[in-house]
């Protein structure tokens, strides 16, 4: 197995377009790293450098000790799984997961002991004798897996494996290669734009947008605390509600209005920002930080979601700020006119987003991040 080393690694395309802007990286031995973020923020481009398949403009990539910017991919030692499976659509199942092993002249006898192992592993007893048409999306993406580890690499890159498939058979296919990345302890890139599944399946995760690395985290940490707005708004579903307002001075503390809300900081939170410059601040709560009660900042109901043991709301306060609460209350209709109370502890607070010189957007920093 090997550990992952990107030190300012940067791709820039003809004509200028820089798809990824100086990430630096490191994965360790038999971790499981998820890269996520919106359709084109790099995160593919960045595996597909690691992979080999794209060259890197700047910086440097190392597998193990190894520096591998002008190494061809099939002498990385690393198996790829794409989102379109690739399989062989003339080959067996059988044929499909021993390919790569003929081409590398291994034994029969160890040829056939690999893909035993990889068959009984993954549940594909009864299929080797199929063709990739006669399977179902499931099975195809298992052979694609099949194929990847059945070469004992020292590297897995998965490329959005999951896309292709249903929303039940993706949460149990998650499952399956997390189990399964357990079980063979080998190092693991993943690529998604699904946030659920980088929460899920990550040791660590990797935010990215616009080419760049916004947080690494673990997944709980980087839910719970947020180092800027962006990762606040994609991480979490549904998304974490921002309010724009100002700071106001109440006594000891300060206080957040805006948006028709009225929050007094709790003393932690107040301390947090005694340094802060200029009243501008923006509120972030998440949908499940805000309840029902019977007393508290007073809404109207727009919208109602079901999703069985729980609801989003969709509420607008007086001054028209739309909110999302997610609650267990099953007796709320459209109209309905409640009481949001607000979890003091669990709100954010993140500088206004601004305009860099060349347009590109600067996403304001948790200003309470360092709040416990």
């Amino acid at each position: 197995m090997a550990r992952v080393t990107l030190e300012n690694v940067e791709k820039t395309y003809k004509g200028g377009v820089r798809a990824v802007n100086g990430i630096s990286l490191e994965i360790a031995d038999e971790e499981f790293v998820v890269l996520v973020g919106p359709s084109g923020c790099g995160k593919s481009t960045t595996l597909r450098m690691v992979a080999g398949l794209e060259e890197i403009s700047a910086g440097y990539i190392r597998i193990g000790d190894r520096v591998v910017n002008d190494v061809p991919p099939k002498d990385r030692d690393i198996a790829m799984v794409f989102q379109n499976y690739a399989l062989y659509p003339h080959m067996t199942v059988y044929k499909n997961l021993a390919f790569a092993l003929k081409l590398r002249k291994i034994p029969k006898n160890e040829i056939q002991q690999r893909v035993q192992w990889a068959t009984e592993l993954l549940g594909l007893e009864g299929l080797l004798d199929r063709r990739p048409k006669a399977l179902s999306g499931g099975q195809r993406q298992r052979v694609a897996v099949g194929r990847a580890i059945v070469r004992h690499p020292q590297l897995f890159l998965f490329d959005e494996p999951l896309s292709n498939l249903d929303a039940k058979l993706r949460v149990t296919t998650r499952a399956e290669l997390k189990r399964l990345q357990q079980q063979l302890s080998t190092t693991t890139i993943y690529v998604t734009h699904d946030q659920e599944e980088a929460m899920t399946l990550g040791d660590r995760v990797v935010v990215m947008n616009d080419g760049v690395i916004h947080q690494c985290d673990t997944p709980l940490e980087v839910y719970r605390h947020p180092v800027d707005r962006f990762v606040a708004g994609f991480v979490g579903m549904p998304p974490m509600n921002f309010v724009d307002g100002r700071l106001a001075k109440q006594s000891s503390r300060r206080q957040f209005e805006g948006g028709g809300l009225s929050i007094e900081l709790t003393p932690r939170h107040s301390q947090a920002l005694v340094k802060q410059a200029g009243d501008s601040v923006v509120l972030g709560i998440r949908p499940e930080s805000l309840s029902v009660s019977d007393e508290g900042v007073e809404v109207v109901v727009d919208v109602v979601e079901t999703l069985g043991a729980q609801m989003n709301l969709f509420v607008r306060t007086k001054e028209d700020q739309l909110l999302v609460c997610r609650t267990e209350t099953d007796a709320v209709q459209p109209g309905s006119r409640l009481k949001l109370r607000v979890d003091h502890d669990a709100i954010h607070l993140f500088e206004v987003n601004r305009k860099a010189a060349d347009g590109a957007v600067i996403f304001g920093k948790n200003l309470t991040l360092s709040v416990t």
